[in-house]
C-alpha cells in the first residue's frame, strides 16, 4: 500500500512540469490578480470641546489596488462652528502602499496640511508609513513627516476594539506627536508634543454604518506645554464626540 502511494505522488510530482509546458501562453492564469477600492471613514464626528469652540472632524482613507500594491489617499481635518474660522486640514496625502508581511504594510509619498484659507501658507512634505496589525490585534500607524524645510515629525497612532458583542465594540485610541526636530517657521518645537487619548463606543448597524458616541483628553507635552502656559493658555482639554464609522 505504502509503495503505491509513493509511486503515485511520484508520477503526479513528475507529470506536473510536463502538463505546464504545453500549456498556450494566452490561457487565463489560475488565480487572475484582481484590483479593488474602497473609502473608509474611521472617524466623521461632531467633537464638543470643554474649552474650544466645537467643531466637525474629519478622518478618512481611500485606496485602490491588489493584495500587495495600492495608491492610497488620506485626510484629516475639523472645522470649527465660529464662522471667521477657517477650516483646519491637519493631513492630506497620497502615498504607495506595499504589503510587506502578512499584516504590515509600508508607505511613501507626499502631503500636505495648514489652514485653507487665501492667505495661509500649506506646509508640503514627504510621508513615509508603517501601518498594520501589532500582536493581540493593536491597530498601529506610525508616519514620518520630513517638510520641504528639512523638519521632522513622528505621529503614532494606536486602535483597538474590545468586542462587546457581534455589533457592539468600545475602542480605545491614542495619538501622540513627537517633534523630532525643531521648526522656526511653523513654531514647533523639539521633543514630545502632543497626546491625545479617546474612547468610543461603536454599534454597528451593518457592516458599512456604525455610529458611536465617545470622549477624549487632549494634553500638550514638554516645550509645547511651556510656551502655551507663558501665554496664559491652558495646556490639556477634553470633550465628547458623537459621530459614525462608515465604508463603501
Amino acid at each position: 500500500m505504502m509503495k503505491k502511494l509513493l509511486t503515485a505522488i511520484a508520477v503526479s510530482v513528475l507529470a506536473t512540469p510536463l502538463a505546464y509546458a504545453d500549456t498556450p501562453d494566452d490561457w487565463s492564469r489560475p488565480v487572475p490578480e484582481h484590483y479593488f477600492a474602497k473609502v473608509l471613514f474611521d472617524r466623521l464626528e461632531w467633537a464638543a470641546p470643554d474649552q474650544a469652540e466645537q467643531q466637525a472632524v474629519w478622518d478618512m482613507q481611500a485606496w485602490y489596488g491588489n493584495d500587495y500594491n495600492r495608491i492610497v489617499f488620506r485626510s484629516e481635518g475639523g472645522k470649527s462652528t465660529e464662522s471667521s474660522a477657517a477650516t483646519e486640514l491637519e493631513r492630506a496625502e497620497v502615498m504607495y502602499d506595499r504589503i510587506i508581511s502578512p499584516f504590515w504594510s509600508a508607505r511613501i509619498g507626499v502631503g500636505t496640511r495648514g489652514e485653507l484659507s487665501s492667505d495661509s501658507e500649506m506646509e508640503n512634505y514627504a510621508v513615509l508609513a508603517l501601518n498594520g496589525l501589532a500582536p493581540y490585534w493593536f491597530e498601529m500607524d506610525h508616519s514620518l513627516l520630513i517638510n520641504d524645510e528639512g523638519d521632522a515629525q513622528l505621529i503614532s497612532e494606536v486602535e483597538y476594539d474590545v468586542m462587546l458583542s457581534q455589533i457592539d465594540y468600545l475602542q480605545p485610541r491614542v495619538e501622540l506627536t513627537t517633534n523630532i526636530t525643531d521648526s522656526e517657521k511653523y513654531d514647533r518645537h523639539g521633543g514630545l508634543s502632543h497626546l491625545r487619548v479617546g474612547l468610543r463606543y461603536r454599534h454597528e448597524f451593518a457592516r458599512e454604518f456604525a455610529p458611536y458616541i465617545g470622549v477624549y483628553w487632549d494634553k500638550s507635552l514638554g516645550q509645547t506645554a511651556n510656551q502655551l502656559q507663558q501665554q496664559g493658555q491652558g495646556t490639556s482639554d477634553w470633550g465628547f464626540v458623537i459621530g459614525a464609522r462608515l465604508w463603501f
